[in-house]
C-alpha cells in the first residue's frame, strides 16, 4: 500500500474539543493534561500518537457496524474492536443485519449506557439524525466508518478508503480487461476499435459511498462511451438506474437475468460488466453462466469487477472467473479508527488528509482517507496472500477460516 501524505488539516476543531473536553473531565490521571500541553515539536513526534495510551482508558466505546451477511463487515467489527481492546478500551460492538430500526436501536442504547464515544458505520447513511443529536447533547463524539454519515452537523470526524479513486481502479480495471488500456491505465498499443458492449451496476443509493464509486468508475469510462468504443446497450447508465439496494446479491443476479433476457437475447455479445462490490459481481457472473457464457474467462465469459476482496470473490479470481477485485485493506481502516479514538479521548485534533471533499449535506466532514490497490489473478500471491489478508487455504477453498 501507498502511503498517505500527512498533515493537520482540521475544519471542526472547537467542536470535537469541545466534546473532548467533557470527556477528559472523567478520566483521571495527570496523562491527559500532560499531553495536551505537549507539542510534535517538543515530543519529537506526533503529538497524538503521543497523546494516545496515557488517558482514557477507562472509556467505553460504542461500535455499531451494519452486517454479518457480509465477510468484510464481520473482519471490520472485529478488527476495531480487538483494537480498541488493546489499548484498553471497553468495547460494546453491535450488528444490525441490514435493519435500520435494529441499528437506531443499538445506538440508543449505547447512549443510555453511557458510551463516551461513538464509531458508527451505518445502514443508512441518512437514518440517525435523532441518534446524532442525541449523542451531540450528551458530548459523545462520534466517527463515522467507511459510510459517511449525512445531514448532521453531529459527525466529527470520518475514516474510509478514497472512494472516488476505487471507483477509477474499478473502470480501468474493466478497461484493461477488454484490452483497452495496459494495467496502470495508459491506453493499449492494440486496443480493439470496439463497439463493445457493457452493462453498469452500482452500489446501495443509501450509501454515501456508493455515489462516489459509481462516479469514480463513470468519469473513467465516459470517453470510451462517448467514442462509441463503448456501449451500454440497456441504455440505463444513470446511478439510480443502476443503484442495487443494501448491496445486494440477489438483487443484482435478478437485474443481470433481467438484462440478458431483455436486451441480450438475440445473440449480441456482452464484454463487460461493472460492478462496484464482490456479492454483485458473483451474482452478476451467476446470472450469466446461467446462460452459457463461460464458464471463464478465457472461454467467454465477460468480464466483471468487484470490490472488497472478500475471499469467495478471490477464489473466482484465482480460477479466471471474476476479472479483478479493489482491494481494501479493513486492518488498515480499523488501525486507523483506533488511532482517532485514541486522539480524541485525548483531546487532540485527529489527523485529517482530507478537509474538502466530503461534505454531508452541512458540514464538511474531516477526514483520512487510506489508498487502495486492484487484485488480479497475478498479484494474489504477493498482495493478498502475501499480506496475510486471506491465507492460501482460505483462497483454495472460498471461505474464511474462522
Amino acid at each position: 500500500m501507498k502511503a498517505i501524505g500527512k498533515g493537520r488539516m482540521w475544519a471542526s476543531g472547537a467542536g470535537l474539543l469541545a466534546a473532548s473536553a467533557l470527556i477528559l473531565a472523567g478520566c483521571g490521571g495527570g496523562g491527559a493534561g500532560a499531553s495536551n500541553e505537549t507539542t510534535e515539536e517538543e515530543s519529537g513526534g506526533d503529538a497524538g500518537t503521543e497523546a494516545s495510551g496515557e488517558c482514557g482508558t477507562d472509556m467505553t466505546i460504542g461500535v455499531a457496524m451494519p452486517t454479518q451477511t457480509s465477510e468484510r463487515w464481520i473482519a471490520d467489527g472485529n478488527a476495531v474492536k480487538e483494537g480498541l481492546e488493546a489499548a484498553g478500551y471497553t468495547v460494546d460492538l453491535q450488528y444490525a443485519n441490514d435493519d435500520i430500526p435494529t441499528q437506531t436501536q443499538q445506538i440508543d442504547q449505547m447512549i443510555t449506557n453511557g458510551a463516551d464515544v461513538l464509531v458508527l458505520a451505518s445502514i443508512d447513511g441518512t437514518a440517525l439524525s435523532s441518534q446524532l443529536d442525541a449523542a451531540g447533547a450528551a458530548g459523545i463524539p462520534v466517527i463515522s466508518y467507511d459510510r459517511l454519515i449525512r445531514d448532521n452537523e453531529n459527525v466529527e470526524f470520518y475514516v474510509s478508503f478514497d472512494n472516488y479513486l476505487v471507483g477509477v481502479a474499478q473502470g480501468t480495471a474493466l478497461l484493461y480487461g477488454l484490452g483497452l488500456v495496459e494495467m496502470d491505465g495508459t491506453p493499449a498499443a492494440d486496443a480493439p476499435k470496439g463497439p463493445l458492449n457493457i452493462e453498469l451496476f452500482a452500489g446501495s443509493p443509501d450509501d454515501n459511498n456508493a455515489g462516489f464509486f459509481f462516479g469514480g468508475a463513470m468519469d473513467t469510462i465516459q470517453p470510451y462511451i462517448d467514442e462509441g468504443v463503448l456501449v451500454v446497450k440497456s441504455g440505463q447508465t444513470k446511478f439510480d438506474q443502476v443503484a442495487t439496494l443494501r448491496w445486494s446479491q440477489e438483487a443484482a443476479q435478478k437485474r443481470m437475468e433481467d438484462l440478458l433476457s431483455s436486451t441480450y437475447s438475440d445473440g449480441t455479445e456482452l464484454s463487460g460488466v461493472l460492478s462496484p462490490f464482490d456479492g454483485i459481481s458473483r451474482g452478476v457472473i451467476t446470472a450469466l453462466q446461467g446462460v452459457g457464457l463461460g464458464p471463464t474467462l478465457s472461454e467467454g465469459l465477460p468480464v466483471v469487477t468487484g470490490q472488497d476482496a472478500e475471499v469467495a470473490s478471490i477464489k473466482l479470481i484465482n480460477e479466471d472467473i471474476q476479472q479483478s477485485t479493489i482491494f481494501k485493506d479493513t486492518r488498515l481502516l480499523a488501525e486507523k479508527s483506533v488511532e482517532v479514538v485514541m486522539d480524541i479521548a485525548c483531546g487532540v485534533e485527529p489527523e485529517a488528509n482530507n478537509t474538502e471533499d466530503y461534505d454531508n449535506g452541512v458540514k464538511i466532514v474531516p477526514s483520512y482517507l487510506l489508498d487502495v490497490m486492484t487484485i488480479y489473478k497475478d498479484n494474489i500471491e504477493q498482495d493478498i496472500i502475501g499480506s496475510g489478508y486471506w491465507t492460501a487455504e482460505e483462497v483454495a477453498s472460498g471461505v474464511p477460516a474462522k
